[in-house]
């Protein structure tokens, strides 16, 4: 697809798929070394999602032109947050069904005292990444809209 024609929803797709590749290799790492259990580990996957997300934006508003709508960046931020975070949440199942022992690393930070199991802990996942993308996006959308703004502000 050119990028001409590209949308909102292809390109959030697109970088949400290759954004999900990295968390899922990241993710992936972190079990084998012992450290998914550490809260830092948590963040870094959140620091990769809002990255990808700010890089769909900038991929989109390229294609456009720079003559990007509000609606169309905070749409595909999002799409590719939701895209990104139900894959890495499929993998999540994917691990917990194939390493007992990174389920183990998890669960032993349980702070509620209840086993709540890989189900929960991948719809977990899913509802954090989509709630992050959205805010980075709306962050995002107030840098890429601002300047836009300031450029036709110094011609007049």
């Amino acid at each position: 697809m050119a990028d001409n024609q590209l949308t909102s929803e292809s390109n959030g797709i697109r970088m949400g798929a290759f954004t999900a590749v990295v968390l899922a290799v990241y993710t992936g790492i972190a079990a084998a070394a012992g450290f998914l259990g550490q809260i830092e580990a948590g963040t870094l996957d959140i620091v990769i999602l809002a990255a990808g997300v700010v890089l769909s934006i900038r991929r989109l508003k390229r294609a456009k032109g720079r003559h990007m709508s509000y609606f169309q960046g905070f749409s595909t931020g999002i799409i590719t947050a939701l895209a990104a975070s139900v894959l890495l949440g499929a993998f999540f199942w994917l691990l917990g069904g194939i390493s007992q022992s990174a389920m183990q690393q998890i669960q032993a930070r349980n702070l509620f005292g209840a086993e709540l199991g890989v189900l929960i802990g991948g719809l977990g996942i899913i509802l954090l990444g989509t709630m992050t993308g959205m805010v980075t996006s709306l962050v995002a959308m107030q840098y890429f809209k601002a300047s836009e703004h300031q450029a036709k502000v110094s011609m007049e």
